[in-house]
């Protein structure tokens, strides 16, 4: 099982940028494929961007492709979620999870972190 502890969140204006970054410990961590979703209040949790073990595979959601960039640095064991030009509407909790592959982590992940807030202002 790997633990997962998110950081970054924050207050930020519209167009403003914010950096998540997500430290993981136990598990192999190369091997897993790494995912960020998010919950905004009333709704459901959702995919925003996921990398494969390697890092040289990601996908994203259509509300955040062009702004949001997904990383990792195997070496530290960390992944990363770049985002700018924020908009009112990326307001959510950020979770980051762990899987065995892209496929697996994009829908039933087996590991999660606890999340952080991210506000986004008009």
């Amino acid at each position: 099982q790997v633990q997962l502890v998110e950081s970054g969140g924050g207050s930020v204006q519209a167009g403003g940028s914010l950096r998540l970054s997500c430290a993981t410990s136990g598990g192999t961590f190369s091997r897993d494929a790494m995912c960020w979703f998010r919950q905004a209040p009333g709704k459901e949790r959702e995919f925003v961007a996921t990398v494969s073990g390697g890092g040289t595979v990601t996908y994203y959601a259509n509300s955040v492709k062009g702004r949001f960039t997904i990383s990792r640095d195997n070496g530290k064991k960390m992944v990363y979620l770049q985002m700018n030009s924020l908009k009112p509407e990326d307001t959510a909790v950020y979770y980051c999870a762990a899987g065995s592959t892209i496929a697996i982590v994009r829908s039933t992940p087996r590991d999660w972190g606890q999340g952080t807030q991210v506000t986004v202002s008009s």
